[in-house]
């Protein structure tokens, strides 16, 4: 007799087995695309790490120079190399920049140091080879007192157009990384400056000793498609490349960026572990790992059961793929939110994807600053609701959070009223929303969706992806605090050239009815620092600023330089700028300070650059006139 009931088990076994296996092929695929994808963004980060450091690095060299050739000015003013004060300038020089101390080397090999110390350096260092090469940076040397590792940066004391000293400032490079103030991969890289001469090590943080020579360490185990002919090759054309080989000291491999720089032959360098690289791909893969286990166990519990269950449970699984994978897509897309605004806006999108929501918004409270309030509505459309409205309704959520409730749940207009007394919520079929919380675990901002498929609220997504938008709120403040903090000169208050070259190139476009461009010079600010103390000198800067904020105020103000201040005064007639100066000038020497003007006023098309040049020159100009009169003399003043 014909079993009618019977199941065939044949084709389901097999499917599932297809099932199975593709599902574990797709998950190692996961794994790959994962892994290549973490190593692309280790790239990118190492390359944006390493420019950082190089623009830091060139911004200390021409800074150190600048100081270094005021120096030289100020010293070739005596007529003797012997005079008592030109000791007294190098035993008050303080450490700038990445100089720790200036040493002067004259003719016969002989070096003039702190407290008149006179020493014989011949065999050592040669002034006839030094003045040859005129203003430049040493390679690698040993310093001739202790045998510490350092560069030297050169610039000729120059007197009637003949070399008669060479100034130098002694970089210790043991100390480099931290004068670099950098911080690169969150601290988890290591930086190296190598001279692509030689292959010396002038940084090198990854090896506790200093010195040392890159080829000295022999032939390194290179990753599979890097070859290490490749790299010295690359190292020593000052190419920019990458490369992956084994690192002795770590046994795991390590990640190498490096690129030239603009000093001498040296070459910039990061590395970074392979466990850093994947420290986020490996938490990753251990969620898809779990998932991937489950999800066989379900298939077994299938066949034991029904195939109906079956059939449930694969459109469950795949729903809840689907939505780790938004959610990874969220975590990427606000893994640099903080400098691309734009991509929140989009991250919320994916969750109102997710729930079928047509509104989908983040708060970001303000603590030292604004507010950011970033939504998506109904297919990416902001919102213009009155900002003052919205602000009273995030801070009533706030106040019911900090009251202990974990979630906000309302199913309609009426519920979200009765929990929130005053809202100005209107069109409400259900509302969720949940506290975004900062490393510290206090309340800083609030995500919530409106009208979510279902007619219920439900927080539970919210409450996963929290934890991003927590980091994203962190990095956010972060970010804007340090950004402020990069573009004030902490002295004096103003605006610094950071600031001023960020605005340079939107300031011509901006301001097309008239603008004129203040060149401002400090006068006797080296002279009174060497008298007086540098504290004397601070205190001149800071009322020189106090007072040209008070007539042009600080959005255009900016300190570029040690004693140089420049403005731009738009839409104002020039007849004004001039007696603004004046009052200026006025009110600065009834303190006995006194500044040289340089002023440019123009209309219609302005050039920002001829601008500034022209108004340079005329500072320049009523600078030679200041010392040009009598009682004004750079060495009287300097010898007081």
């Amino acid at each position: 007799m014909k079993k009618t009931n019977e199941i065939h088990w044949g084709r389901p076994i097999i499917a599932t087995s297809l099932l199975i296996i593709l599902i574990i092929s797709v998950s190692y695929g996961v794994i790959e695309w994962i892994n290549h994808r973490e190593e692309e963004i280790s790239f990118d980060r190492l390359y944006e790490e390493a420019g950082k450091i190089s623009n830091h690095l060139n911004l200390h060299v021409n800074s150190d120079q600048e100081e270094l050739e005021m120096t030289a000015e100020l010293i070739s003013q005596y007529d003797s190399l012997e005079s008592p004060d030109i000791r007294d300038i190098l035993d008050s020089y303080e450490a700038v920049g990445m100089i720790s101390k200036i040493e002067l080397l004259l003719p016969g090999d002989v070096v003039l140091s702190r407290g008149g110390e006179r020493t014989d350096v011949k065999g050592t260092l040669s002034f006839e080879q030094e003045a040859a090469l005129g203003a430049h940076i040493s390679a690698r040397e040993t310093d001739w007192k202790d045998g510490s590792y350092i560069v030297r940066h050169y610039v000729p004391v120059k007197k009637d157009g003949r070399t008669v000293a060479m100034l130098y400032g002694v970089i210790l490079l043991e100390t480099l990384p931290e004068k670099l103030a950098e911080d690169p991969y969150d601290g988890k890289a290591a930086v190296y400056i190598i001279d692509g001469k030689n292959g010396d090590f002038l940084v090198d943080t990854w090896h506790s000793d200093g010195g040392g020579n890159i080829w000295a360490l022999g032939e390194r185990e290179m990753a599979p498609g890097y070859d290490h002919e490749q790299l010295k090759q690359g190292l020593t054309n000052g190419e920019s490349a990458y490369v992956v080989f084994v690192s002795e000291t770590a046994g795991e491999y390590l990640y190498f960026y490096y690129e030239p720089i603009e000093i001498n032959e040296w070459r910039i360098a990061l590395s970074v572990p392979e466990s850093i690289v994947f420290e986020n791909a490996d938490g990753i893969k251990e969620i898809l790992n779990f998932i991937l286990v489950f999800e066989m166990f379900c298939f077994i519990l299938y066949f034991l059961w029904i195939l109906h269950y079956v059939r449930s449970e694969t459109s469950e699984k795949q729903h809840k793929l689907e939505m780790m994978n938004y959610m990874y897509d969220v975590e990427k897309l606000l893994f640099n939110a903080h400098e691309k605004q734009e991509n929140v806006v989009s991250a919320l999108g994916k969750i109102a994807h997710i729930l079928s929501a047509e509104r989908v918004g983040l708060w970001v409270a303000g603590r030292n600053q604004d507010d950011f309030f970033f939504q998506w509505q109904n297919g990416g459309q902001e919102e213009t609701a009155d900002a003052e409205a919205r602000k009273a309704d995030m801070q009533m959520l706030l106040e019911y959070f900090e009251k202990g409730n974990s979630v906000f749940e309302a199913d309609s207009t009426e519920s979200v009223r009765e929990k929130l007394p005053g809202s100005t919520q209107k069109e409400i079929d259900n509302m969720a929303a949940v506290p975004v919380e900062d490393i510290e675990g206090g309340i800083c901002g609030i995500l919530l969706s409106c009208n979510a498929k279902g007619k219920k609220a439900d927080a539970s997504l919210l409450e996963r992806v929290k934890f991003s938008f927590g980091m994203f709120c962190y990095n956010l403040t972060t970010f804007n605090t340090v950004k402020k903090q990069g573009e004030k000169d902490m002295l004096t208050g103003v605006y610094n050239r950071n600031r001023y070259e960020t605005d340079i190139a939107s300031i011509e476009r901006k301001y097309k009815k008239s603008l004129a461009c203040i060149f401002i010079d400090v006068n006797g600010l080296h002279e009174l620092n060497n008298t007086k103390g540098h504290g004397a000198g601070d205190t001149m800067l800071k009322e020189v600023a106090a007072q040209i904020c008070r007539r042009f105020g600080t959005e255009l103000t900016y300190r570029i330089g040690g004693d140089e201040f420049l403005i731009f005064v738009p839409d104002r007639p020039e007849e004004e700028v001039y007696a603004l100066c004046r009052e200026l000038e006025s009110v600065l020497e009834k303190e006995d300070y006194h500044i040289s003007v340089g002023i440019q006023w123009e209309t219609d098309t302005v050039l920002t650059a001829s601008l500034i040049k022209a108004a340079e020159k005329k500072m320049y100009a009523a600078k030679k006139k200041y010392y040009e009169q009598e009682g004004n003399d750079r060495r009287k003043r300097g010898s007081r």
